[in-house]
């Protein structure tokens, strides 16, 4: 049965270690890199014009700034730094963005890894809490089932940054052994590529961010299309360097474990069903993105038998939107009050 009230607006949000973003019922649908700054001191505070700064914005200007990142591995770093602050920041950045009217309550589903949904949701309550009325937590990969209507027989493996999460849905929801969390996914990568371009090019001066960037414009796995040249500084000159070796390396680090992760929770679920899961697997998150991964995936789980791996459309909003669409959905007793 359906929320009908007119005074409850619904909101979808997929709170994500590199990029989190809001689906709500007035229409509103925007996403933020997650990363929050404050300004160091008055200069600072002069030089940006405001008292916080939230995404790509915040890392513009993040030499002025105390630029925190709140999420590791899709947990609120409790007592570090100010990630709960930041967190909370985010969450009202959101909110706002979704253009409550007044007197309205903000009935809220908030998607996080599935391996932390006991440990993140006490701290999630407490981010969320001066913002909406009632609450929801749930996994990041059932959020992204939901929204697409894959209630029955299929795997979804979200690839965030900080974790790969994965859910079966069997027309029911899924319970703890059907989901699972590991830690190679995006900021994985980001680290071998790290190191690999240091190993490979120890006088050139690049850092982290740069790193993403690369990574992001330019990852795949496979067979490569071309060179991938980038200009990296060495001694201050401007220097074109070839990463396209590193690139595919680090983009394949994370495949192994999501290979074995796959055949592991296809091989333990009920055999009378495992044919139908193996012929519905889903690719989400930011992860999805890297060209040939869906088809490496299914090539290399050919050794459990044949299977079908595509990838969402949006993975930007496929979260967050999944969350909006289970918050509109929900029946009263599912929901917890603020």
């Amino acid at each position: 049965m359906k929320q009908k009230e007119d005074n409850i607006l619904f909101v979808g949000i997929d709170l994500g270690t590199s990029r989190s973003s809001i689906c709500a019922s007035s229409g509103a649908k925007e996403w933020i890199e997650s990363y929050v700054g404050w300004p160091k001191d008055f200069i600072s505070l002069k030089v940006v014009g405001r008292p916080v700064l939230f995404g790509s914005e915040a890392l513009q200007n993040r030499l002025s700034l105390e630029l925190c990142r709140p999420l590791e591995h899709g947990i609120i770093k409790e007592g570090i730094d100010r990630s709960e602050e930041a967190v909370r920041e985010i969450i009202k950045y959101l909110v706002e963005i979704s253009r409550p009217a007044a007197e309205q309550k903000i009935y809220a589903v908030v998607g996080v890894p599935a391996d932390t949904l006991k440990t993140n949701k006490l701290a999630i309550r407490r981010a969320v809490s001066e913002f909406v009325h009632s609450l929801m937590v749930v996994s990041d990969p059932f959020a992204v089932a939901y929204g697409m209507n894959l209630l029955n027989n299929a795997l979804v493996i979200d690839i965030g940054a900080g974790t790969t999460d994965f859910c079966i849905m069997h027309g029911a929801i899924p319970t703890e052994e059907d989901q699972k969390t590991i830690l190679t996914a995006g900021d994985y990568i980001d680290n071998q590529l790290y190191s690999y371009l240091n190993e490979k090019f120890p006088n050139s001066k690049f850092n982290k961010n740069m790193v993403r960037q690369f990574k992001e414009q330019y990852s795949f796995v496979g067979k490569s299309s071309g060179e991938i040249r980038v200009e990296l500084p060495v001694d201050g000159k401007p220097v074109i360097h070839d990463i396209t070796n590193e690139i595919k390396r680090a983009c394949e680090s994370i495949l192994p474990a999501i290979i074995e992760t796959s055949t592991e929770m296809i091989a333990r679920f009920d055999p009378e069903f495992q044919v139908k899961i193996k012929g519905n697997i889903v690719l989400a998150g930011g992860g999805s993105l890297i060209r040939g991964i869906a088809a490496h995936i299914q090539e290399a789980l050919k050794v459990i038998g044949s299977c079908t791996v595509v990838s969402v459309d949006d993975p930007l909003y496929a979260g967050s939107f999944g969350a909006l669409k289970l918050a509109q959905d929900m029946p009263v007793k599912y929901w917890e009050s603020l």
